[in-house]
């Protein structure tokens, strides 16, 4: 089926025109209106100067505005580009400079952040105004409003469109200079047969137009298609992607008000919408939602999650007590997956009860561990090496061709994408994960996976978030340093985590300090700020050392007899690591 997203869009919306395509506080969009007034944003852009393989930059909160921003592009040939909400206005305009962006729609409350890029960015052609700007603020730019720019033009007329048409993800922008991964739509449309056509019973790609459009009606008027919530930003690839799956068969979009994550109004929405899907991104977003929940049953109001049958996380860790108290409220399948913008899925944990757990990752078919000179890792060899994935990829990363050459490799003739994430694969099979490789902390010649210490960490009752870096140290080189979020009213200590740690870890592994918070910053996305959990650690490490006699080796790095009477001392047995993602937060 060599068709575009756009197209395929186009036909579900000719088939099924009064079926709910959309659902945002105070609104529903329908399939047709949905088409329409992404048809008349397109003859806009395209009355701009904006034409096919230029990119549109989306600076939008999750709602139909992103959608049908996407929609136009994919009509135009154009090619969607996602920009963090988060980003300042220089940060925006860095990005559309690299993106070479043609056009920009934003929402009107981040419109003070727009004033740099369109004083900056030589490429625009076009920026759209979706909302009203803030009340008070910098100047913001005469531009046309969403709304009043689609009235204003008649929709621009059906062309059909190729698959070979392109769409951009943006990602890494925590860690460094922002990269743009070039998806073709042919590729991306294979890789969302599990997620998105499996559930219907349909184990290929249609092989045509027809067929994905009976696929769709039949799924809309069985009541099998689904009705999704993104509770992560559309801007991140697991939300954007599986929301464009869900319109492809006929399902619906819900999206929550905009201004940041209320866990009271997103269960509040799951019940009256009856979403049956809810995307989220590991524990910094799934640890609100579920205090939530047990605030609600603590004062006899809790919430109906009837209709939640799945629950999708991806792009960091998802801990197994937060699996345990949805599965004990709600009859719901959770799949945790381990993917990245560059490729993937590379493997997932799925759960369907408490019986379960603990889970374990699993690779699919297409996923291999590649060790030294560039040999697959044999299950059990406890050999570390790099996730490879086969499967559906992006063509590369824009502008960078010399970056792209290292995450996409040709092995014994067939193309990986390789972004960097060490793993074993246990005897059985599953996937044992220990962080990117440029994380790892060399300590007096000793190789420390953040990663691994981060599980331990992460299986602590009171722990709800953690870091692992290091940080310098005059006699190791580096010394392994946490940073720790617990849940409120704990009042674990330091040293109580370090003996949680060395229960299962060797002595050089352990933390040689320990930072306690109420949370760690993150993005919409999931993803840390590595810089500023460094610096953090680094000031604690500093204030420890000045207080501190020098270590000695024995001191950072117990012997076996001393780990052994530690562990005789520690009560209970060590829990199982949980294995975790880190995507891109290094």
């Amino acid at each position: 089926m060599d068709v575009s997203i756009g197209t395929i869009w186009e036909a579900v919306a000719r088939a099924l025109p009064d079926a709910v395509a959309i659902t945002e506080p105070g609104r529903e969009t329908t399939y047709r209106e949905f088409d329409e007034r992404a048809s008349r944003l397109a003859a806009a852009l395209e009355g701009a100067g904006v034409r096919e393989g230029d990119t549109v930059a989306c600076y939008l909160y999750n709602g139909a505005a992103y959608l049908e921003t996407v929609f136009a592009a994919f009509k135009l040939g154009a090619v969607p580009v996602n920009a963090n909400y988060r980003y300042t206005g220089e940060e925006l305009s860095e990005l559309l400079t690299d993106a070479d962006a043609a056009a920009l729609v934003f929402s009107g409350t981040l419109a003070d952040r727009v004033t740099h890029a369109a004083g900056h960015v030589r490429t625009l052609k076009l920026l759209v105004r979706a909302g009203d700007p803030p009340a008070q603020g910098p100047a913001v730019p005469a531009v046309p409003e969403l709304e009043d720019l689609q009235a204003a033009h008649a929709p621009r007329d059906p062309q059909p469109r190729p698959g070979s048409d392109r769409l951009f993800m943006y990602t890494g922008g925590t860690t460094g200079k922002p990269k743009g991964v070039v998806w073709r739509q042919s590729d991306l449309l294979h890789s969302l047969v599990v997620p998105i056509f499996h559930p219907l019973g349909i184990t290929e790609l249609p092989a045509t137009l027809d067929e994905a459009v009976a696929i769709a009606t039949k799924a809309h008027h069985d009541g099998r298609a689904p009705t999704t919530m993104p509770v992560v930003p559309l801007m991140h690839a697991t939300g954007l992607f599986n929301t464009m799956g869900a319109l492809m068969v006929g399902g619906r979009a819900v999206t929550a008000r905009q201004g940041g994550l209320s866990p009271e109004h997103v269960w509040h929405t799951v019940a009256e919408q009856r979403v049956e899907l809810v995307i989220i991104a590991g524990n910094a977003v799934c640890q609100p939602l579920v205090d939530e929940l047990l605030h609600a049953e603590r004062i006899g109001t809790p919430y109906d999650l009837g209709s939640l049958r799945t629950l999708l996380s991806s792009g960091t860790a998802l801990g197994d007590r937060l699996k345990k108290a949805l599965h004990e409220r709600a009859d719901v399948t959770i799949i945790d997956a381990i993917a990245s913008s560059e490729g993937g899925p590379f493997a997932f944990a799925v759960t369907s009860s408490v019986r379960d757990l603990p889970a374990r990752f699993f690779p699919v078919p297409a996923t291999k561990v590649i060790g030294a000179d560039d040999r697959c890792v044999e299950p059990g060899s406890g050999e570390t090496g790099n996730l490879a994935y086969c499967g559906p990829m992006p063509l590369g990363y824009y502008k960078d061709t010399a970056r792209s050459a290292t995450t996409w490799r040709t092995v014994d003739g067939v193309r990986y994408a390789i972004p960097g994430d060490l793993a074993t694969l246990e005897a059985d099979g599953a996937i044992r994960f220990l962080g990117r490789g440029s994380g790892v902390i060399n300590t007096g010649g000793e190789k420390v996976h953040p990663q691994e210490v981060e599980n331990v960490l992460l299986s602590h009752p009171a722990v709800t978030d953690c870091v692992v870096v290091g940080v310098p140290d005059e006699t190791w080189g580096e010394r392994v340093a946490g940073v720790v979020a617990v849940s409120a009213g704990a009042t674990v200590t330091e040293e109580e985590l370090r003996d949680w740690v060395r229960r299962s870890l060797a002595g050089y592994k352990v933390p040689r300090s320990v930072v306690l918070t109420d949370v760690l910053p993150r993005t919409p996305t999931g993803k840390l700020e590595i810089a500023w959990a460094r610096r953090t650690a680094q000031d604690a490490s500093e204030a420890q050392g000045a207080q501190e006699p020098p270590q000695t080796q024995d001191a950072q790095e117990p012997h076996d007899a001393q780990e052994a009477q530690k562990a005789q001392k520690a009560e209970g047995s060590a829990p199982s690591a949980l294995s975790r993602e880190h995507k891109e937060s290094r």
